[in-house]
């Protein structure tokens, strides 16, 4: 497995197989890898000839009060996990390298990313678009693969995508869980036993929410059972627990096609996000 420490590395590593008629998928993360990552990466290889996951802790999605110097930093380990599933190459560059001094730009994708995560986090999705952007730009790979866990970040990059005509095309992969339905996330690690109980409470809660959404239960009716359950089940703070529009995020109205239900809440200091879609529960 190459390791590519710059962006010359990468170009000339996409070159040479792009002459050599590869096809090429990109798997962008943070580092701290787990089984999510590592499907991820499995999936870019079934579909293109070669997988290039990058590690990069984006400083740029993180607010000033949030987890940045915490976040975990497990290089050696997740290259191992890279190598175990015979990627082609990793992409692992400096902060000095994507942001080098002077750098001054940044994207904002209207719309998609307000609601939601764009009103407790409102500096997220810029800095999720300004590297997504770079990265997949840096390579121009024919795919890039996200999982639906970041469903609104999914949706985000679609976005991007889609309105700077970029040559890729982006693909969302199903949420990948522990053996009890818990979300796989960088961020269990933080978790103590006892509040892994309560957060594998909230996929059970997620699926409830959307069933009764799909029956007979108003919708505003479902998102306030859905907060009082995850309040019940031990979740300190409620940042949001709705049904929406798959598409938009906007509330569900006639023209909705499909649902989904979303949600994020704190335990301790630990925030987690989950989403669930109608094909969970039917």
């Amino acid at each position: 497995m190459d390791i590519l420490y710059t962006l010359t590395d990468l170009r000339a590593y996409v070159r040479a197989h792009r002459q050599a008629g590869k096809t090429i998928a990109f798997v962008p993360t943070m580092g701290a890898l787990h089984d999510g990552h590592v499907t991820l990466v499995r999936e870019g290889l079934k579909r293109a000839d070669i997988c290039i996951p990058y590690i990069f802790l984006n400083p740029k999605q993180f607010a000033p009060t949030e987890d940045l110097a915490s976040y975990p930093k497990t290089l050696d380990a997740d290259l191992d996990k890279i190598r175990a599933v015979r990627a082609s190459a990793v992409y692992v560059p400096s902060a000095a390298n994507i942001y080098p001094e002077g750098f001054a730009t940044s994207i904002t994708v209207s719309g998609i990313s307000e609601p939601l995560e764009g009103l407790c986090r409102p500096h997220f999705f810029q800095g999720v678009a300004t590297i997504v952007a770079k990265m997949l730009i840096q390579c121009l790979p024919d795919i890039a693969l996200f999982g639906e866990k970041d469903y609104q970040q999914l949706l985000v990059i679609k976005k991007l995508v889609a309105d700077m005509d970029l040559p890729v095309t982006i693909l969302g992969i199903p949420t990948v869980r522990d053996s009890r339905g818990l979300a796989l996330s960088s961020r269990n690690v933080y978790l103590s036993a006892p509040e892994r109980e309560i957060a594998v409470q909230m996929n059970v809660i997620l699926k409830e929410m959307m069933k009764k959404s799909l029956g007979s239960v108003r919708i505003e009716e479902a998102e306030a059972w859905g907060l009082d359950a995850l309040t019940n089940a031990g979740f300190d703070r409620v940042d949001y627990c709705v049904v929406r529009d798959a598409q938009t995020l906007h509330p569900v109205s006639p023209d909705t096609q499909t649902r989904r239900a979303l949600a994020a809440a704190w335990i301790g200091t630990t925030r987690l996000i989950d989403n669930r879609g109608e094909h969970d529960v039917t």
